[in-house]
């Protein structure tokens, strides 16, 4: 038969043979032996990358389906409203993290394999926006009594402050700063994160009710740790990473004008500091390093001989602020970013970097800091750098490529540590805090850790050790010790076929043995979910699981982005990334895999040539439960199995 013409011109993206192949692979480890069926149709959940690569363990499978309408909540509950509550079961920013996260879980989309990753972070970008259009709630757990300290307002603390009122544990929250929020509102600028979403979100989290907040309170010197332990059950240190790391060139300690990322975005961040200088160098490669770098260009530089003006001022000293009204004055600055690593290898968000060039700054990859130019008055005037090659992970320069760029401001963003003047007997020599496997701190039973104090990282490794971290506490409070049980390999939270069930009033009738004797072999019995089994706790599903080809092309519904050039950046603090409207989201979500999970494409139906595989009747059917296969009719022939989009049949009943 002749291919069509709207089908010659369609985009297809995947071929299940390639160019060459005759002959079928052998089925013979595949189908039965005589007249004895050696392998059938089992529905086995796994887990898809997204949420295996996913740092705060969140379940986007799940509310990727219920968005694109496949998974229906309880009766009157929007579906909105169900997304919200199965995205912020790991995470409660999702208005935040759909804009500032790296994304980790869209560089591991099966999609990727067919055409492009689900913009997974600009739907939970609309399902946080709606949620707070919409006024959702959080509920919490019935008390317990027991109370909890949480050191820190960043991420983990925040995230921790919710997930123990999800349990019931009373919270009181101990910030060193003026505002919750940590390096979300501290360290990350307005335009990427606005300050009103994010200021919504965390009350949100307060509305619970039973959290205790106390600011501009510093634990180890406001407060004793003695006193902490006194008043709570359980503390949970989640004081983030407020040093930042100076190069390590001669002369850097001293002079005034060599700064650290982080203090220069507190700086900004606070408000105190409205103009930059006029020549800009950072040293970097990270999102620390763009956000300065952007920043800078933002900002610009006024041209004054006054010291006090001296961005450097505002940011060491912490009290002093620039006048507002020496914006109106500022004109651009020439901002250098430089990197050891080539462009393609920065560990910044490959789109932050490409708008970071769009906006006017200038990238020197393939380069390392040599030394420092200091002038008379002790400021530095210039930062030496040379082409760069790694020998043993380690930059070594390059003979005869180095030279100057001018400088008036030189920034470190190479590294943050952690601030523990006054904690100094619970630091360890990298002045970070030591955390287990289940985040407590091996010599303090009962004070867990979780966060960049454990070890730098993202916003959402921040908030998926607090879960975990919680959990901890949760067995802490109630037996005064940790379930020394292993956590799953897989340690995300995933969809459970058995809630889903009671929820829909589907439940497994209750079994005893005694009751209903030896009922071994049977298929029948409503006292058990039979033919499934999940290993999602313990199994990544790959894309060479799924069958491709069942995936037409399907082009990303890209969110549109406000990205000054460089001619228009002066001053530009608009928010970035627009939300996608509701069409939008969900057409994206429909662009999901639902790679380990059944949705409901009926290619398993249709293709049985012994028609042994058959829709579950619509009032015993829910999610992950919509086919079910008649063993007396199946004979093995695993075609099912192939053409299972999903992955979500597998050959295994009789093979274990």
């Amino acid at each position: 038969m002749a291919t069509s013409s709207d089908e010659m011109n369609t985009k297809l993206s995947w071929r299940r043979f390639e160019d060459g192949d005759n002959q079928w692979d052998s089925f013979t480890d595949k189908i039965f032996n005589e007249d004895t069926s050696h392998k059938c149709p089992t529905y086995v959940h796994k887990t898809p990358p997204c949420q295996g690569s996913c740092p705060s363990g969140e379940d986007i499978r799940g509310w990727l389906a219920i968005v694109r309408g496949q998974e229906h909540g309880p009766e009157g509950v929007e579906w909105q409203e169900y997304a919200f509550q199965r995205s912020t079961d790991a995470n409660p920013f999702p208005s935040m993290m759909g804009r500032v996260c790296p994304a980790p879980c869209q560089d591991g989309c099966n999609r990727n394999e067919v055409e492009d990753y689900v913009g997974i972070n600009s739907v939970e970008q609309f399902i946080g926006d709606t949620a707070l259009e919409k006024g959702y709630k959080f509920v919490a757990g019935a008390s317990t009594g027991k109370k909890v300290a949480v050191i820190g307002g960043g991420p983990a603390g925040m995230a921790a402050a919710y997930q123990l009122r999800r349990k019931g544990h009373a919270v009181t929250i101990y910030e060193s700063l003026s505002d919750l929020g940590g390096m979300m509102r501290f360290g990350i600028p307005n335009y990427r994160i606005p300050r009103d979403k994010l200021s919504a979100e965390i009350q949100r989290i307060l509305d619970m009710g039973d959290i205790e907040v106390h600011l501009n309170t510093r634990v180890g010197k406001d407060v004793s740790v003695e006193e902490i332990d006194k008043n709570h059950d359980a503390v949970l240190w989640a004081i983030g990473c407020w040093t930042g790391r100076g190069l390590p060139l001669e002369g850097w300690d001293d002079a005034p004008n060599c700064v650290s990322g982080v203090a220069f975005l507190k700086a900004f961040n606070e408000g105190r500091m409205k103009v930059t200088a006029d020549k800009v160098v950072c040293v970097g490669g990270g999102d620390t390093s763009i956000d300065v770098v952007s920043v800078a260009r933002r900002l610009g530089n006024i041209q004054s001989s006054n010291p006090a003006e001296r961005p450097e001022l505002v940011i060491n000293d912490g009290f002093v602020s620039h006048d507002a009204a020496v914006t109106a004055a500022s004109m651009g600055s020439e901002v250098t970013l430089t990197s050891l690593f080539p462009k393609e290898q920065m560990t910044a968000a490959e789109h932050e970097v490409h708008d970071a060039l769009h906006e006017g700054v200038t990238i020197l990859d393939g380069v390392m800091p040599v030394g420092l130019e200091i002038g008379e008055d002790g400021r530095a005037t210039g930062l030496r750098v040379a082409d760069c090659k790694m020998e043993d992970g380690r930059p070594v320069p390059v003979e005869g490529t180095e030279r100057l760029i001018e400088a008036d401001l030189v920034v470190s963003a190479i590294g943050q540590g952690g601030d523990t003047d006054g904690l100094e007997e619970m630091a360890n020599d990298r002045n970070l805090f030591d955390a287990d496997k289940f985040y407590q701190m091996p010599s303090r039973p009962g004070h867990f850790v979780a966060g960049d104090i454990v070890r730098p990282h993202l916003l959402t490794t921040a908030i998926g050790q607090a879960s975990i971290a919680v959990d901890s506490i949760h067995d802490f409070l109630d037996n005064g010790k940790i379930d020394l049980a292993r956590r799953p390999k897989v340690d995300v939270h995933h969809f459970d076929l058995e809630d889903k069930l009671v929820e829909a009033g589907l439940s497994p009738e209750h079994f005893s043995i005694d009751e209903r004797g030896d009922l071994r072999g049977t298929s029948s019995g409503n006292w058990a979910i039979h033919n499934y089994e999940d290993r999602s706790f313990a199994e990544i599903i790959p894309h060479d699981e799924l069958f491709l080809g069942h995936f037409a092309y399907h082009e990303r519904n890209k969110r549109r982005e406000e990205v000054p050039s460089a001619d228009e950046v002066l001053g530009h603090f608009m928010e970035r990334l627009i939300c996608l409207d509701e069409a939008q989201a969900q057409d994206e979500a429909k662009r999901c895999m639902s790679c380990g999970m059944c949705f409901e494409c009926d290619n398993c139906v249709i293709y049985c040539p012994q028609d042994a595989v058959f829709r579950v009747k619509k009032d015993e059917a829910t999610t992950g439960r919509y086919v079910d296969t008649d063993y007396a009719k199946c004979v093995g022939c695993h075609i099912c199995a192939d053409v299972c989009p999903t992955g979500y049949i597998d050959m295994a009943l009789g093979d274990h």
